[in-house]
């Protein structure tokens, strides 16, 4: 009887300790572009209703306190693309049935502001916001919609939003509106973290310039400074995905700063071949003022039509040490070859 008290005793305190250690720090999980299939111009769907595109990713989405990513694309199953009906349209209609797997693999928020979230139309928009709500996954980005999604972890209040560069999103180019909105969330919220979709594409273009980038004749931002600017203005997260490839990540004034986490889970119609099929997993810990602790990159690697999969020789993580050597040396932050991060 004295063995089973004191050992109900040493549960009971070591769960005290253990809330208490989870109320001090919040573990991010941050991936890049989701588009799990389409329909559109013509059925090209994963194996299996999808239910396997997530199998690596998902033990590391389920355990992360928040996990976050770009949904680049619609949830629908009609309308009329708003880019043409050519074999080489780049519309995304991924079927309203593939909700679920979102759920399921653990995703608690995801971007709008996109150049694919009006593939069809406002219709596709609302299609999609009804499956993310029924789904209970926060969303925002698009301009007149929702701006802004709150989350609560361990008694946090956390404020996130979203910016693109198209004429439907709340756009990060437009600094005032930025300003605005983040200025609102670091007020109401106990932490504040930022996506943005922006910068040029394609694989000659992981490195991150100086100055604003334009690509197919539009302002794709200035992203240093638009990260900078965010945290200046209090955010503590931001992390960034459009340009199709994996960028550098950096520490800015004790926040972490991913400047674009590249393609995910994008089976078809994206292509994937060299370090476009780079799938990074970036997992953070922060404290509860925000501050960067340490972090992992999680090397992963896609093929056609199968989602992300662990990447054995850890390339993925090597290239964003290279790159972030390069492009940010002024970083407060170091990666190692295993990908783990940690502060100078």
């Amino acid at each position: 009887m004295k063995r089973i008290t004191l050992l109900l005793i040493c549960n009971f305190y070591l769960l005290i300790f253990n809330s208490a250690y989870a109320a001090d720090t919040l573990t991010i999980a941050m991936v890049g572009d989701i588009m799990m299939g389409t329909t559109f111009p013509s059925k090209m769907l994963p194996a299996n209703n999808g239910r396997d595109i997530f199998r690596d990713a998902k033990p590391l989405l389920k355990r992360a306190d928040l996990a976050v990513g770009n949904l680049e694309g619609t949830l629908c199953d009609g309308g009329q693309s708003t880019k043409g009906n050519g074999p080489n349209s780049y519309a995304f209609r991924t079927p309203t049935s593939y909700a679920h797997l979102l759920r399921e693999v653990g995703f608690d928020y995801l971007s709008m502001a996109n150049n694919h979230a009006n593939d069809f139309g406002l219709e596709g928009i609302k299609s999609t916001e009804r499956c993310l709500d029924s789904m209970h996954i926060l969303y925002s980005g698009i301009e007149g919609r929702v701006e802004t999604a709150v989350i609560k972890r361990h008694g946090l209040n956390i404020g996130i939003c979203a910016f693109g560069h198209n004429s439907y999103t709340l756009k990060h180019t437009d600094l005032a509106v930025v300003g605005r909105i983040v200025d609102k969330l670091v007020k109401e919220t106990d932490l504040v973290i930022v996506s943005f979709h922006g910068g040029a594409e394609g694989r000659t273009r992981n490195h991150l310039p100086q100055g604003s980038e334009t690509f197919l004749g539009e302002n794709r931002g200035s992203l240093r400074q638009l990260a900078h600017f965010c945290i200046d203005h209090g955010a503590d997260v931001v992390y960034g995905h459009g340009p199709h490839v994996t960028r550098a990540i950096e520490v800015y004034k004790g926040r972490f700063i991913a400047y674009s986490l590249g393609n995910f889970c994008t089976t078809y119609n994206v292509n994937l071949t060299g370090i476009s099929g780079y799938a990074p997993l970036v997992e953070i810990k922060i404290d509860k003022k925000g501050q960067f602790i340490s972090g992992q990159i999680h090397s992963m690697i896609q093929q056609r039509g199968t989602g992300p999969r662990l990447d054995k020789t850890n390339s993925v993580a090597q290239e964003m040490k290279r790159l972030s050597e390069a492009d940010v040396p002024q970083s407060q932050a170091r990666i190692l070859s295993d990908g783990s991060i940690h502060l100078r």
